[in-house]
């Protein structure tokens, strides 16, 4: 049996990878991110799980190669403030983190994949065996974007293509063709939370800027799919409820549904309109 190697952030998705490959027949070799991996990954029927700090890439290195491992998926997001948090990078991370002219998500697993791929390990797209968890293109939900929303969508991914090509982030959230929140390294969730926040306070019933707000989520021009891709959970559909977001658009075809049809069974419930449109 072929083994192959997943590197485990956070999140459901690597356990989705791993039931996948498990599925497709492979051993799996795990390397779970202790600052990052959900405990359940020991859990799943992998051939081994190892536990690792978020800076040891020569453990990570000299794991794969002790196990056998060749090819190898990366699932899962690292939190990009924490490579900049209490960690401590071995020699090759900091040797690798000294040699970045910027220090972007592209830019740092870039790095991480082009290290690995010089010790013989190959890093292969994260979503090849998640294919039917992909947004399909159209309107996903009973209810499509009314017209306002469209416009929103229309901004919304004019504003996100430009950042994106800066690797920013993936999210923005608009209301009435006005960016109220932009992601940086807080990640979705918290994106939404804030222009919630931001739209809590406007003062008075007044105010000329609606309080519903839009979810624009891209991915990245030229989207490298062995890592940082697009995820959207059930979780994000209750941060929308809570935040009174009303809408959603997604890239087709380079956004993870992680809990399939439970995202949009949970948007119909709260009247939240999903839609995937062509990258």
């Amino acid at each position: 049996m072929e083994r192959i190697g997943l590197i485990a952030g956070n999140g459901k998705f690597p356990l989705l990878v791993l039931d996948a490959a498990r599925a497709a027949g492979y051993e799996v070799v795990v390397v779970a991110i202790k600052e990052e991996a959900l405990p359940e990954i020991e859990t799943r029927s992998a051939a081994s799980v190892h536990w690792l700090s978020l800076g040891e890439l020569s453990k990570l290195i000299d794991t794969f190669r002790r196990e056998g491992v060749r090819r190898a998926i990366m699932a899962g997001q690292v939190k990009h403030k924490q490579i900049f948090s209490a960690i401590r990078p071995d020699w090759r991370l900091a040797k690798l983190l000294l040699s970045l002219t910027t220090r972007n998500t592209d830019s740092l697993l870039g790095a991480v994949a082009k290290v690995l791929a010089e010790e013989g390990i190959t890093l292969e797209s994260s979503t090849g065996l998640l294919e039917p968890l992909l947004a399909k293109s159209g309107v996903l939900t009973r209810r499509a974007p009314t017209e306002w929303e469209r416009q929103n969508i229309d901004y919304g991914r004019a504003v996100a293509r430009d950042l994106a090509q800066h690797d920013i982030g993936q999210t923005v959230v608009i209301a009435e063709s006005a960016c109220v929140s932009v992601e940086a390294m807080e990640g979705t969730d918290a994106t939404i939370k804030r222009a919630g926040q931001i739209m809590g306070s406007l003062r008075g019933d007044a105010s000329t800027l609606s309080r519903a707000l839009t979810v624009v989520k891209i991915a990245k021009p030229n989207q490298d799919m062995r890592f940082d891709v697009p995820v959207i959970g059930v979780k994000t559909i209750e941060v929308m409820q809570s935040a009174g977001a009303t809408c959603l658009a997604l890239d087709a075809g380079k956004c993870l549904l992680l809990d399939g049809k439970k995202i949009l069974d949970a948007a119909n419930a709260a009247g939240i309109a999903v839609v995937a449109d062509p990258a």
